[in-house]
């Protein structure tokens, strides 16, 4: 669908709908942000950002570098958030044309890194083999499992895609990049229960991403009055794609391309 099409889908809601109700929302996206980040440290603080401190292995150069883009990217989405909140949206535009260069170098590192995984190569998956983690991974075979961070990448990309598109549509704009980061919690919430919890479950870890969807849902009935097309369809897009991401992992076409795709 052409941006022209879904602008005409969601033309109906009058630009900058925001400023018809109170402004207590402005900074509703800036602590959602925080919220991502929190998720994100606490998922990989045992094996990525605090791994010296539970004296795990050196990591490949490739998980250093996939680790940093996506840090930044996330430092950045939080500065946005931020701007916004100030009304320094001049500085947010500047900001957000730099930040666009880190997509392309995340796609690519967020799928190496996928591969990686399903091929054993994993910092988790060595964590749990050393014992660190008092818990079991969920019973999907790696090429099955594969299925999870790749199509969050792929949902990322789609999310980020739109929103730069749609940069102009400050309203539509903020809720595709909130999606794209909502896109990319499945790896960490999975992590991050397991670390909380013990619980290492694709049921768990699917379910609390769509706490982050509710959040979004919640803030437009508070702002908007009611859910802004943006947040309605996205939302179901992400929701939909769990049961047919597993769907998907158990056909002979994905196994075969798994495989392939790992060597």
């Amino acid at each position: 669908m052409s941006t022209e099409a879904i602008d005409r889908t969601i033309g109906e809601l009058p630009r900058e709908v925001g400023r018809v109700r109170n402004r207590r929302g402005r900074w509703f996206f800036a602590g959602f942000a925080l919220a991502v980040a929190a998720t994100v440290f606490i998922g990989f603080s045992r094996t990525y950002y605090l791994r010296e401190v539970f004296a795990g292995p050196p990591l490949p150069m490739l998980f250093h570098v996939h680790g940093a883009l996506f840090t930044a990217w996330i430092l950045l989405f939080i500065t946005q958030a931020i701007l916004i909140a100030q009304r320094r949206a001049r500085t947010h535009r500047t900001l957000g044309m730099a930040a666009a260069l880190l997509v392309p170098p995340m796609l690519v590192t967020g799928v190496m890194v996928a591969i990686l995984a399903a091929r054993g190569e994993g910092p988790l998956s060595a964590a749990v083999a050393r014992g660190e983690f008092d818990f079991a991974l969920p019973a999907l075979p790696p090429h099955v499992g594969m299925v999870i961070p790749l199509a969050s990448v792929m949902l990322f990309s789609i999310f980020v895609a739109l929103g730069l598109a749609f940069r102009k549509r400050p309203d539509v704009h903020k809720r595709l990049m909130a999606l794209a980061m909502i896109a990319m919690l499945p790896p960490a919430l999975g992590r991050a229960i397991a670390t909380l919890v013990g619980i290492a479950h694709p049921a768990l870890f699917f379910g609390s991403t769509v706490l982050f969807i509710a959040a979004l849902w919640i803030h437009d009935w508070r702002s908007l009055g009611r859910r802004h097309p943006v947040t309605l369809w996205g939302g179901l897009v992400i929701v939909v794609s769990f049961p047919a991401r597993l769907a998907l992992a158990n056909t002979d076409l994905w196994l075969t391309f798994a495989t392939w795709l790992t060597g």
